[in-house]
């Protein structure tokens, strides 16, 4: 028996009987279909890959697992998995008992080929329709995991969420870019948990944060006696996160040297440990961040050309809050209510003048910084912002006239107040003195969508 059904294959066809079996798969190949024989169900299970787009077709009666205990153990990891069941004249009340139980169909013997033929058709085409389902409520499981974690409305998140569910998937390397407190961590994880390697470990490291006389150590392991003070081997980070995704931040921060050493890793995958010989095979993902323009550090000698270019692969860039100004105040409430929550205190809202101190701060902190900014507010303390930030200062394109930095803040203005519950179109326009048609007129233009506490966009004519 193989180790393991190829995923190309349709029908794994189990009987003992050598004639039969050569007979039905030559049937099934005839019509275009792939596929294999087995002579023993045992370990069959175990031989099948996650979500097998095929069918099973089993005789009833054999040694060792007979059909129905075939049937009971594959049903066990997969429910939806069809079985098909081969009869004999005096096995129907056996096939009637399996139908009970899920199998897909019976077949009573002798049967014409084209019985088999249309119910292996039926069967795989009900195969594929319940496994495009179950990709369907992954895909919205995962954007709902991700509008959980990254949360905005902004273009410019919602753009960063598409990128991330393009690329969780593969098993691409990514390089993300964003400054300090943007979230960069938050975005490998989702990277790591929403990709096939999410079972693995994440281990996540800051190179900027490790001295340069341990960071190969940490990285890549070393043996015992590698240098003084190595009494006793240790295995690396990279080899640690064998099977699963490496986080690697503040990839800027390392030396030229080490630069060359994860070069060759990303582009070998082994490792070897310090004071050893031995290649060591990996099966990882590597995730590197950074806050620094790599390609100018790599044109000013600090960072590896080469390794820059090999990294540069599939980038993500974190936009910084101050460029989605409209998701400053969902991100506050958010962040408040979970501090409130935390310290067992009511949630506050804020008031005018410092929702829109919130709007006109330029956060070089980031999400990081607003956060903190959020619980302090939780527990009853003031923002603790510079109150001397100008309202020019909300984001506007680089370059951009006076009117559209009056659009920009207009724009965040209007975001703002969505963003807090209202009953309907008219209780926004009337905390913005604002008469329902001009609100109207500017939603069209910034293109934003006010939603009731149900979730229901209103009529246009309210």
């Amino acid at each position: 028996m193989t180790s393991q059904i190829d995923p190309q294959t349709q029908v794994v066809l189990v009987d003992d009987d050598p004639h039969l079996r050569k007979a039905l798969s030559q049937t099934l190949d005839l019509a275009g279909i792939k596929a294999v024989g087995l002579a023993d169900a045992r370990g069959l299970a175990a031989m099948l890959p996650p979500d097998w787009p095929g069918v099973i077709v089993s005789d009833i009666r054999m040694p060792g697992i007979d059909g129905l205990e075939l049937q009971q153990r594959l049903h066990a990891l997969d429910s939806e998995l069809p079985v098909l069941l081969i009869t004999g004249h005096g096995d129907i009340q056996l096939a009637v008992q399996a139908m009970r139980a899920g199998a897909y169909d019976f077949l009573e013997k002798p049967f014409p080929s084209e019985a088999l033929l249309d119910s292996v058709r039926r069967a795989l085409a009900l195969r594929k329709l319940v496994l495009d389902n179950r990709s369907l409520r992954l895909a919205l499981a995962d954007r709902q995991q991700l509008s959980g974690r990254l949360l905005g409305q902004s273009p410019a998140m919602q753009r960063l969420r598409e990128q991330i569910g393009a690329l969780a998937g593969t098993q691409a390397d990514v390089l993300i870019l964003g400054e300090t407190g943007a979230g960069k961590e938050v975005v490998a994880r989702a990277l790591h948990d929403l990709s096939n390697r999410r079972s693995g470990p994440f281990v996540a490291i800051n190179a900027g944060a490790l001295a340069e006389s341990v960071v190969e150590s940490e990285l890549f392991g070393h043996e015992a006696g590698a240098f003084t003070g190595a009494q006793k081997r240790r295995i690396g980070k990279f080899e640690f996160a064998n099977g699963g995704t490496l986080f690697l931040d503040e990839i800027e921060s390392m030396s030229l040297d080490v630069q060359v050493k994860l070069l060759r890793m990303l582009q070998e995958r082994v490792v070897e440990r310090l004071g050893g010989n031995q290649s060591i095979p990996l099966d990882i993902r590597v995730i590197a961040a950074t806050k620094e323009d790599l390609r100018q550090a790599a044109d000013q000698g600090r960072f590896r050309a080469d390794l820059y270019y090999r990294l540069n692969v599939a980038p993500l860039r974190i936009p910084p809050l101050r460029e989605r100004s409209e998701d400053v105040l969902l991100l506050f409430r958010y962040f408040a209510e979970a501090g409130a929550n935390r310290h067992g205190l009511p949630l506050r809202e804020p008031r005018p003048e410092q929702r829109a101190q919130l709007l006109r701060h330029s956060w070089p902190g980031n999400v990081r910084e607003l956060q903190n900014t959020a619980e302090r507010f939780a527990l009853g303390l003031e923002l603790g912002l510079d109150e001397a930030v100008p309202v020019a200062q909300i984001p506007a394109p680089v370059g951009s006239s006076l009117n559209d930095q009056v659009d920009a803040y207009e724009r965040a203005l209007i975001a703002a107040e969505l963003s807090r519950p209202h009953p309907s179109l008219r209780s926004v326009a009337e905390a913005l003195g604002l008469p329902r048609k001009t609100l109207h007129d500017k939603l069209r233009k910034h293109g934003l969508v006010f939603t009731d506490a149900g979730g229901t966009p209103p009529d246009t004519g309210e």
